[in-house]
């Protein structure tokens, strides 16, 4: 392990020094973009593999890259001391991938490996040993400098608003994908998405991510940029099927509807970003009737020393109000970032309600500190609590509490360069009342140092 961190602090030190110009690397890889190195005559080594002239006409090009990630984890009581501890153990990803623009043709093909080190009976989620993540073809209907019209198809990451719905998963080992049909429009202020999918479901193995006829997801994205007094705008639909899902109160074949809208602002002192989803359907001869109402709000003090930024975020996400009824009223997230609530995440956004105080610091260019603090209790007492994949963690149907407790979590930031970053996260997880009466209810902790590369 040891050796590893020291390969990567090689390596960023390397690409760093042969970039003449600092690369910006995307959230969604296959929206680098380097052809601002077209008219660099004199390339250095990296920058000669972040272009590939592909002809003479300057529309004709390629692009490889990458990224490594390690992360140690430490932890002490798994699931509140239900599970027993892995103690330590090291998880790793890494992704290579090769863009070709010929025209108004684009693919874009990306290999994933994850693998788990020394932790116990690891998920697909956490090991999936190398796989085809994303492999998709772009045509471009209209392409001018203010305009696009562009299809997609072909197995692909996608990525909305705030992540609450539609994530990459970052967080855990095994980012997600989709297999489906995009089609996206842009124009100065605004882009509209409509996209027909089948989420991946990673297996544990070697180029066996097969088709997924489990479960359909689908739906329209609007964004509206500078919109008056609001700023931004995002009107949204999302449709979810899946074969099997389970509920504290429901089991089966699952139909659900979201809608919702996000008004947001994220430049300048003050930002904000306010949520709303109203989620409809049927599950097992169940009606579904679910809705979250999120606030965010922070302040940046750039005149005083570290310029701390103070936020608050609250959250109400329904869960189910009565046991037995002809309804559901538990919100389902869908397909939300899986480090919902921390790095190591224990809880997922249904059947709660959070307030959220944080604050966090850039104490140099390189180095930025982070604390927030959570405190959660069930939104309603007829329902239990769920993971980030809504697995049912702890049924509430035998108990009255509430408070299932609070969180305490640090973060301290180095970057390096762009290329190549460090983060040591802390959590410790108060257990409250709820979890002392269904299971073991010890406090949780857990450490992570997590080490990352880009190319």
């Amino acid at each position: 392990m040891k050796n590893t961190f020291f390969l990567l602090l090689l390596l960023g030190i390397l690409f760093s020094a042969n970039a003449q110009q600092k690369p910006v690397f995307q959230k969604l890889r296959y929206e680098d973009d380097f052809t601002y190195l077209k008219a660099d005559s004199t390339k250095t080594f990296y920058e000669r593999i972040k272009y590939i002239p592909l002809g003479k006409n300057d529309k004709y090009y390629a692009s490889i890259g990458g990224e490594a990630r390690l992360q140690y984890t430490y932890t002490v009581n798994n699931k509140w001391g239900d599970e027993s501890d892995d103690d330590g153990y090291l998880l790793s990803r890494y992704l290579l991938h090769a863009n070709v623009q010929l025209g108004v043709f684009r693919t874009f093909f990306q290999l994933q490996s994850s693998l788990a080190n020394g932790k116990t009976d690891p998920s697909p989620v956490d090991e999936n040993q190398l796989d085809i993540h994303q492999a998709f073809l772009d045509i471009d209907f209209i392409r001018k400098e203010n305009e696009q019209l562009t299809l997609r198809s072909g197995r692909q990451e996608m990525s909305y608003g705030s992540q609450r719905l539609v994530a990459v998963r970052e967080g855990p080992n095994s980012r997600l994908a989709f297999d489906g049909l995009k089609l996206f429009y842009k124009k100065k202020n605004w882009q509209s998405d409509v996209f027909f999918t089948h989420p991946i479901a990673n297996k544990q193995g070697t180029f066996n991510d097969s088709f997924n006829e489990n479960a359909k997801f689908w739906g329209s994205y609007t964004v509206i940029h500078k919109v008056p007094f609001i700023q931004n705008i995002d009107l949204y639909y999302l449709g979810l099927w899946k074969s099997r899902a389970v509920f504290d109160d429901a089991v089966g074949a699952e139909n659900r509807q979201s809608i919702g809208t996000r008004i947001w602002k994220n430049k300048g002192n003050w930002k904000y970003d306010f949520e709303g989803v109203y989620q409809f359907g049927n599950i097992n001869q169940k009606t579904i009737s679910a809705w979250t109402i999120s606030s965010f709000a922070c302040y940046t003090f750039e005149n005083i020393k570290y310029t701390p930024e103070i936020g608050l975020k609250t959250e109400i996400i329904s869960g189910d109000k009565n046991s037995g009824d002809g309804y559901l009223q538990t919100f389902n997230p869908l397909y939300p970032r899986g480090a919902y609530f921390g790095l190591v995440a224990l809880i997922g956004p249904s059947n709660l309600v959070d307030v959220h105080p944080s604050i966090n610091f850039s104490l140099s260019e390189k180095w930025g500190l982070g604390i927030d603090y959570d405190i959660f209790w069930r939104q309603t007492i007829s329902d239990g609590i769920y993971a980030p994949n809504m697995q049912l963690l702890y049924s509430g149907k035998d108990t009255t509490e509430r408070f299932i407790g609070s969180q305490l979590i640090s973060n301290l930031n180095y970057d390096l360069n762009n290329h190549l970053g460090f983060t040591l996260e802390t959590g410790w997880f108060n257990a409250g009342s709820f979890l002392k009466e269904v299971g073991s209810g010890k406090d949780y902790f857990y450490a992570a140092l997590t080490a990352q590369f880009k190319f």
